[in-house]
């Protein structure tokens, strides 16, 4: 079997693909790469590790100098960590953006950040964002299991441990007041960190217990 001509021809249709099926092209090419990924796995048996810096050096000069011996490694990492059985299949809806951020992780890290990334329709950007805050690591166990194996769950399921509110004022001491007001100043973070379950509706809201009138600090709404 000659493994460099079919990644280099693999490699060229992923070229000419991208030109053409702009609306698919990210799907192309996370498939394509998965299969380059098991072709170098294979080649690398028979020819020994050395193969992806043959392959890469030709391939520069022969389809685009992308191609390299990094890019390779990548694509062979990746097919050796998403052929797991245990990875979600789903990792095809996602860029190969996305799927760069996961690579260190492990499989339920792995599969975890998946699942949320088509649930949420997360950018690249979004997805780094949650990761570097380890929303992964502030949830509660039983939540990370539910959410792999695809069970329901409920809304106090997805509360954040600790919850993250940002100090963009670099506040020294954080009073009651200063929390409200950095939350409400950044309301929409926040709920991020609550969810998918919950609307703001309003702060400081008046409400009448026997013949006294009190306030709800923050008052939200249960979306479902």
């Amino acid at each position: 079997m000659n493994y460099y001509n079919d990644i280099k021809t693999l490699l060229i249709n992923n070229e000419i693909y991208n030109k053409v099926k702009d609306y698919s092209k990210e799907r192309n090419r996370v498939i394509t790469y998965f299969e380059i990924g098991r072709l170098l796995n294979e080649a690398g048996k028979h020819y020994g590790v050395d193969i992806i810096g043959e392959y890469s050096n030709k391939l520069v000069l022969e389809v685009n100098k992308k191609y390299n011996k990094r890019t390779l490694f990548r694509m062979r990492q990746f097919y050796k960590l998403f052929s797991n059985e245990k990875v979600s299949t789903a990792w095809t809806q996602l860029t190969w953006s996305h799927v760069r951020l996961l690579f260190s992780f492990g499989i339920e890290k792995i599969n975890y950040y998946i699942n949320v990334s088509i649930e949420r329709n997360l950018s690249v950007k979004e997805l780094e964002y949650i990761i570097k805050s380890n929303e992964y690591e502030r949830l509660p166990n039983k939540t990370k299991k539910k959410i792999i194996q695809n069970k329901n769950i409920g809304i106090t399921d997805l509360v954040k441990d600790p919850i993250i509110i940002r100090n963009n004022k670099n506040y020294e001491i954080i009073s009651e007041n200063i929390l409200q007001r950095l939350i409400l100043e950044d309301i929409s973070s926040f709920l991020k960190q609550l969810g998918n379950g919950f609307t703001f509706i309003d702060n400081e809201f008046k409400i009448k217990i026997g013949d006294r009138y009190n306030y709800i600090d923050l008052l939200l709404h249960e979306l479902y």
